[in-house]
């Protein structure tokens, strides 16, 4: 029974929206045990209303958490091409677990929004994936069988290096659900690796 963290930072929601449905895709897999957490917030409370972000009472994980998953699923908004400082920050927070090997031969994941299609996208799904291999995880992206990520019809959020989607510059849309389609597929697609893994845990203590 593969144990699979969805980990998430969001400002105005759209992360976390994709968030449900990596979960709602990764519990479709018989046996797949799913939890959903946020990093913590690093932006003072006052700022936060300030600026409009959305609430959020989804509980807070800690670096330490992500020993005891199989799989681990990250989601963030772009900023200026990369990863939230947020999701920075947990990452530099996990250097225990980085010393101890904990997170070597586990799957990761990567999805993430941007306010538009040329804004870092691609980038910030690519540079998240960096501290991955540093902590030695296997990297898992959405393959072309998932068809959504090749259509035509509207503003597509997401590539083969992770799920996505657009949110305009003003994050006035919404994921749509081709964008929500693709974010299921990946959470599906983790969790079968990470069972077949599991399934078969000497085959990477012999490699």
């Amino acid at each position: 029974m593969p144990r699979i963290l969805v980990l998430y930072y969001s400002s105005y929601g759209h992360v976390r929206a994709l968030a449900e449905a990596e979960a709602e895709g990764a519990r479709s897999v018989p046996g797949a045990e799913v939890d959903i957490r946020r990093v913590p917030e690093t932006v003072p409370e006052a700022v936060r209303k300030s600026a409009g972000y959305t609430p959020d009472d989804t509980p807070i994980a800690a670096p330490a958490d992500m020993a005891a998953y199989d799989a681990i699923i990250f989601g963030t908004p772009t900023r200026f091409g990369m990863m939230a400082a947020q999701m920075k920050q947990f990452f530099d927070m996990a250097g225990g677990l980085w010393a101890q090997n904990a997170l070597v031969g586990k799957v990761g994941a990567v999805f993430a929004s941007t306010g538009s299609q040329h804004g870092g996208h691609e980038a910030t799904l690519l540079t998240t994936q960096v501290p991955l291999q540093h902590f030695g995880m296997m990297v898992v992206g959405v393959p072309y069988t998932f068809a959504g990520q090749t259509s035509r019809d509207g503003i597509i959020g997401g590539s083969p290096y992770g799920a996505g989607t657009i949110v305009g510059a003003d994050g006035a849309l919404e994921p749509t659900e081709t964008d929500l389609a693709g974010a299921r597929f990946q959470g599906a697609h983790v969790a079968r690796i990470a069972a077949a893994l599991a399934a078969a845990p000497g085959l990477l203590e012999a490699a």
